[in-house]
């Protein structure tokens, strides 16, 4: 429910709470039985429930949109961050990978698939990026595990990236360090 359907409903729930309470009026003055009275001072009252409910869930819904905004501006600005401070490590290590695949003597659509199945992408996605069919990529994946002497998609990654992992009592010390600043 979107903020103006929510502000509708609350409008017509406080309509028909000063409806009730006019009809309240007019009828203890004509002089109706207690009974009914209390009856319609239950339904104005369970509308004017129904007005807060529908207010407050709208009040919360908007600070909770606000901070999922807020934390999500603040993810965007460390990923920003991050890209910018390691923007010459990936360079670097794209040149690395590109080198390689150049000793592999793959050909330049095999290099492309390369990343690609680097970056994660299924065989079908990489033919949808390439806009080939997805036999050619997997065609052009078997040549490039051929051409590597790797057995498949898990050993081209760990060929490039398993150096990169860092070894956990480095992770721990560096925790430490950070901890102590």
């Amino acid at each position: 429910m979107n903020q103006k359907e929510r502000l509708v409903i609350a409008g017509v729930l406080l309509l028909v709470a000063l409806m009730v309470c006019f009809d309240l009026l007019t009828d203890s003055k004509e002089g109706v039985m207690i009974w009914h009275l209390l009856f319609e001072g239950m339904i104005a009252l369970v509308a004017l429930v129904g007005v807060f409910y529908v207010l407050r869930g709208s009040y919360e819904l908007k600070h909770r949109l606000e901070k999922e905004i807020n934390d999500f501006t603040a993810f965007k600005q460390e990923a920003e961050l991050w890209r910018e401070e390691s923007k010459k490590y990936i360079q670097g290590l794209a040149l690395a990978i590109d080198q390689q695949l150049s000793k592999w003597h793959l050909t330049v659509a095999e290099k492309e698939v390369a990343f690609l199945l680097l970056k994660g992408l299924s065989l079908k996605e990489v033919a949808e990026v390439r806009n080939t069919s997805e036999k050619t990529a997997r065609v052009q994946s078997l040549a490039i595990y051929s051409k590597s002497g790797l057995s498949g998609r898990s050993e081209l990654s760990a060929f490039f990236l398993e150096d990169l992992l860092v070894p956990s009592e480095i992770a721990t010390k560096n925790e430490e360090l950070n901890l102590n600043k």
